[in-house]
């Protein structure tokens, strides 16, 4: 009797979880925004984080057109599991160019600022609060999010602390022999610069037409606006992460001195671990692969933890 009592009782826990873990996903436009709205079940006013994708034409579940590694998505849902809330969107240029958005030749960095922005005066009022967690070039978004509109915290995954113009050239240096990289080095530089470069390398195919907003974006610099930063902050790196070095999380830790900073050894650039570069490069299209559990701890904790808004 006591062995039935026992699977009894253990079948009802295990009937009890999905129901723990339930969490309401709703589709919603913000503008000309389409976003997916995630909140827990059994939650009253749940902190609610507002997920900024990287760089290219990512998706609300951190997939591109090529690479699909769903880190928005998977990073929702779990923080669902903990009570938060979250908000992740489409940027402009995911699913389509939008004729909202404008021409696309007339898209600047501050755009993606912009959007980030509408979508927090979204959430105002809401929630118990609103943290801004930017991936990757969202980490510069939410970034000057964070400067341009009030929130209670910002996190930073994977980030890079340089122009994304200099980090390209530390990126293309690994890969391009030097007789290569000069003239390549040379047209981002004169990009960056607001120059037009026509024609461009072979290796950096940047029509003139998009060169004013790609060089808007390669100009923008990460480390004073974040200086002016006063609410709380988390910023995580990956010592497996292959795009961001840990030099960048370091200097971003030196603008901010107050913020709580998280090293994790196996962590890549899509926030999972891996253990070689075979592996390194599958995850990028391996939605199922979990994310970092520290990661996944050290974030959810520091959305709810105590203390200023």
């Amino acid at each position: 009797m006591r062995s039935v009592a026992i699977r009894c009782a253990l079948v009802l826990a295990l009937a009890m979880l999905p129901s723990l873990a339930r969490a309401e996903e709703s589709a919603i436009r913000v503008g000309a925004l389409d976003a997916v709205l995630t909140t827990p079940a059994g939650v009253e006013r749940p902190p609610v984080a507002l997920l900024i994708a990287g760089s290219g034409s990512t998706d609300r579940d951190g997939n591109g057109p090529q690479l699909k590694p769903a880190t928005l998505k998977k990073l929702a849902e779990q923080l669902a599991t903990r009570g938060i809330a979250s908000l992740r969107y489409d940027k402009r240029g995911a699913r389509g160019w939008k004729a909202e958005f404008g021409r696309p030749e007339d898209f600047r960095f501050k755009d993606y600022v912009g959007d980030a922005a509408a979508l927090v005066d979204f959430l105002r009022g809401k929630f118990a609060r609103i943290v801004l967690v930017g991936h990757s070039e969202g980490g510069l978004v939410a970034i000057l999010t964070a400067r341009r509109t009030p929130v209670d915290r910002l996190v930073l995954l994977a980030a890079a602390a340089r122009r994304q113009g200099d980090l390209l050239k530390a990126q293309l240096e690994r890969k391009l022999p030097a007789a290569k990289m000069e003239p390549v080095a040379k047209a981002i530089d004169a990009i960056m610069a607001g120059q037009i470069v026509d024609p461009t390398p072979p290796e950096l195919p940047i029509a003139p037409a998009m060169q004013p907003g790609i060089g808007s974006a390669f100009a923008e610099d990460p480390i004073d606006p974040l200086k002016q930063i006063t609410i709380p902050i988390l910023i995580v790196g990956g010592a497996r992460d292959h795009q961001v070095a840990r030099l960048d999380m370091v200097a971003l830790a030196a603008a901010a001195p107050a913020a709580k900073t998280l090293w994790l050894p196996e962590m890549n650039h899509v926030l999972v671990d891996v253990a070689n570069e075979d592996e390194n490069l599958a995850s990028y299209n391996d939605p199922d692969r979990p994310l970092d559990p520290d990661l996944v701890e050290a974030v959810a904790g520091f959305i709810t933890a105590a203390g200023p808004r």
